[in-house]
């Protein structure tokens, strides 16, 4: 029977959480690096045993972990760095003064072809590749030296390359979203970069026209059409059919369009999910009721789904990379809070459990679906 395995990172460490394909009796590894800010955690698409981990600390700094046997064992990788044209043997950053700061990776993302290639995205604003399961690392330096960088500004998390989509059609397309800049896609693999932030307003920004300084939270896409991108923005759902050269907003029937994470059914590319929040002040969900909304329309109108989750005295926010789907027949919904909740839909969001209850603050959720 095929199975399951959720990769979380908290704040305190990460989980690992497996269970067969009823997503009923869960098991539960960790914490692995407790202690450690555990960023991100993805799987190859290759070879499901090889699991990579962002790992970081104010104390020691960033780290990047690899297991090959699917999570049961970690070897720390990354002992070379190529950062503006210079190598060095330290761990990302060698201390040399420079314009742009390096305080952590935000997001991995593993090649689709090749278990040896993954992609990181940093902070600042930052994109990496390594080609030899993530021992050595090179930027892909074009992006920083966009002729809009002097105009990005640091979001509330700072100015972090956040997300990185991969085109399954297309090798050479790479998509990236910046906090604040906004969408990024690049044609030759990253070679060159461009803006696609046209469609987009921004309180801040009142120049509709504005290349740049968007706060994205999150984009997502279905495989099957790679062209059609959603986007959770700071204030505003969005959605692009040609592949980020306009947005349109589709939030409208939401009760706030503000939030952080969205994600696509794995089956149904019109099936959306995203978790509302408050206000940009106030990060928690609205009225002490935790609420994720499903679209199966593309975002022209969405309804609730409550069923198993609380509906009274809630007060989580579920931040940009906490929510992932499965690829079984029947798609499980996953998403962690920030109170260390991990609650799992397996029949598309109708509803709900939690896996666990009493984690750290979680601040990503990946899943893996194994045969």
């Amino acid at each position: 029977m095929s199975g399951v395995r959720v990769l979380v990172g908290t704040r305190k460490g990460a989980f690992v959480l497996t269970a067969d394909g009823k997503r009923k009796d869960w098991d539960v590894s960790g914490p692995h690096f407790a202690g450690w800010e555990m960023y991100h955690l993805k799987g190859s698409p290759v070879e499901p045993d090889r699991i990579y981990a962002s790992q970081t600390s104010g104390w020691f700094g960033q780290l990047i972990q690899r297991s090959d046997d699917g999570g049961k064992s970690w070897t720390q990788v990354g002992g070379k760095f190529e950062y503006e044209g210079k190598v060095g043997d330290h761990l990302w950053y060698d201390g040399t003064p420079r314009p742009w700061e390096f305080k952590r990776i935000w997001h991995l993302e593993p090649s689709l072809t090749d278990p040896d290639v993954v992609y990181a995205g940093g902070e600042d604003a930052a994109i990496f590749r390594s080609d030899d399961g993530g021992q050595e690392w090179a930027e892909l330096p074009s992006l920083r030296q966009h002729g809009t960088a002097q105009d990005w500004q640091p979001g509330a998390g700072g100015m972090c390359l956040h997300t990185i989509i991969l085109d399954p059609i297309d090798p050479q397309r790479i998509f990236v979203a910046i906090s604040a800049a906004g969408a990024f896609r690049s044609d030759d693999a990253g070679k060159t970069w461009k803006p696609i932030n046209k469609g987009l307003l921004s309180g801040e920004i009142p120049d509709p026209d504005k290349e740049v300084g968007h706060c994205v939270h999150r984009i997502a896409q279905h495989p099957a059409r790679p062209d059609t991108l959603y986007m959770q923005k700071h204030w505003d759902v969005m959605r692009t059919d040609n592949a980020g050269d306009e947005w349109y907003d589709i939030g409208d029937s939401l009760p706030t369009d503000f939030g952080f994470p969205i994600d696509v059914h794995a089956h149904e590319p019109d099936t959306v999910y995203i978790v509302p929040i408050k206000s940009d002040s106030e990060h928690f969900v609205p009225d002490g009721q935790l609420k994720v909304y499903r679209s199966r329309t593309g975002g022209k109108d969405w309804e609730p789904l409550t069923n198993g989750l609380p509906q009274k005295d809630c007060y989580h926010n579920i931040l940009r990379d906490a929510m992932a789907v499965d690829k079984l027949d029947d798609c499980g919904v996953y998403f962690g809070t920030s109170g260390g909740q991990v609650y799992c839909s397996p029949d598309s969001g109708d509803s709900w459990s939690a896996i666990v209850r009493d984690l750290p603050a979680v601040l990503s959720v990946e899943v893996q679906t194994l045969s």
